[in-house]
């Protein structure tokens, strides 16, 4: 997932792509993300301001500013760790009829939690069954 530094980054329909393109059924979809200075998210996919206000809320939990030992990576690496291990690195969504079990105004995110942009690497893992090929 390519970032363009700090916020949400959609990645719904690429989860689903994936799922369709194993011909995924009935499961769960499985996702980590290798890394720990993002996070991932289930969200609100329709209001923006949303995630505006999430990324404002985790900037004031852990801001730049407060002091941190770790700056070896710059300012904003510290905080950015600290929110990932608020949000986390994995996630679990169910599957049933090859979909994503996400509600109405849900969608996954990749949380990019540097100010710079930045390459993340999510791996996706669907246990369950699929159409026979």
């Amino acid at each position: 997932v390519e970032t363009s530094g700090e916020g949400f980054f959609d990645i719904t329909r690429d989860v689903a792509g994936f799922l369709a393109s194993i011909r995924a059924r009935d499961g769960v979809m499985l996702l980590f993300l290798r890394h720990t200075s993002a996070s991932l998210v289930i969200q609100e996919n329709a209001d923006a301001d949303v995630r505006t206000d999430l990324v404002s809320a985790l900037d004031r939990i852990a801001p730049a500013d407060a002091g941190w030992v770790h700056d070896t990576e710059g300012p904003d690496d510290m905080p950015a760790h600290v929110k990932s291990m608020l949000d986390g690195v994995c996630l679990h969504v169910p599957v049933g009829g090859g979909r994503l079990g996400l509600g109405t105004w849900q969608g996954i995110y990749l949380a990019e939690h540097r100010a710079a942009p930045h390459r993340r690497e999510v791996t996706l893992t669907f246990l369950g069954t699929c159409e026979p090929q």
